[in-house]
């Protein structure tokens, strides 16, 4: 049976490789972003449906949610860090736009998404939102908009659980070939973020994305309600 995908920020990073994950497995992938002309060409290039879509707006929320009849499983992957002009403005209204971007990219997309859906999502449906180890360390707006969503999580898994949907959220560590750090990244920072690893290497996006194709699984039905931490064993918990 065809399962319907729904991944918003899915035309880059690790969007990009959960949506070709899935649709290696002939789903119907449908895919988000906010810029028309790098929508569509994802989409052709890995075979999926491209929908613009910025997910922090209501309106366009509800008009994606709209092309949906029934969905098996939601990945929030949209996010990241806000490119935030301080120009003339006062320091106090430069933080407050600063949070608010934070807030909006990282936790309101997954939060307007999710309930747009909600009542498109079957029994079985899967929802998976792609979280941050910067929630366990100096994040920041963007840690703490990351820990809200963890938060948001666990109450959300208890709301669908009745309806036998399982919601996850995965913190993913420092990941390779994204445009999170906007080319800032310098090879230093890049060592020690390896360093702080026990594997001592970088995560791919590909780990990110078989963790979420397995949370879709049959064999992960019992998984709700939590924060799994996919980072090398930078950051550990017990």
């Amino acid at each position: 049976m065809t399962r319907t995908v729904l991944i918003t920020g899915g035309t880059s990073g690790i969007g990009r490789a959960i949506a070709r994950r899935f649709a290696a497995d002939r789903a119907e992938v449908f895919i988000t972003g906010r810029t028309p002309d790098t929508v569509e060409r994802t989409a052709k290039e890995l075979g999926v449906h491209g929908v613009v879509c910025d997910a922090s707006d209501p309106g366009q929320a509800e008009a994606c949610a709209a092309r949906l009849d029934e969905l098996d499983v939601l990945v929030n992957a949209a996010g990241g860090l806000p490119r935030t002009a301080s120009g003339e403005a006062p320091a106090l209204e430069v933080l407050l736009a600063q949070w608010h971007a934070n807030l909006a990219q990282n936790l309101l997309t997954a939060v307007l998404t999710t309930t747009s859906v909600q009542d498109k999502l079957t029994s079985g449906s899967s929802v998976i939102s792609i979280g941050s180890i910067g929630a366990e360390r100096r994040g920041g707006s963007y840690g703490a908009a990351k820990a809200a969503l963890a938060a948001w999580n666990a109450s959300l898994s208890a709301e669908l659980a009745p309806q036998r949907v399982t919601c996850n959220v995965i913190s993913a560590g420092y990941i390779t070939d994204t445009n999170f750090f906007h080319g800032q990244l310098s090879d230093e920072r890049h060592r020690a973020l390896v360093e702080e690893t026990h594997n001592k290497r970088p995560g791919t996006v590909d780990d990110i994305a078989q963790t979420a194709y397995f949370l879709a699984s049959p064999g992960a039905r019992h998984i709700t309600g939590q924060t799994l931490h996919v980072n090398g064993g930078a950051f550990t918990t017990r």
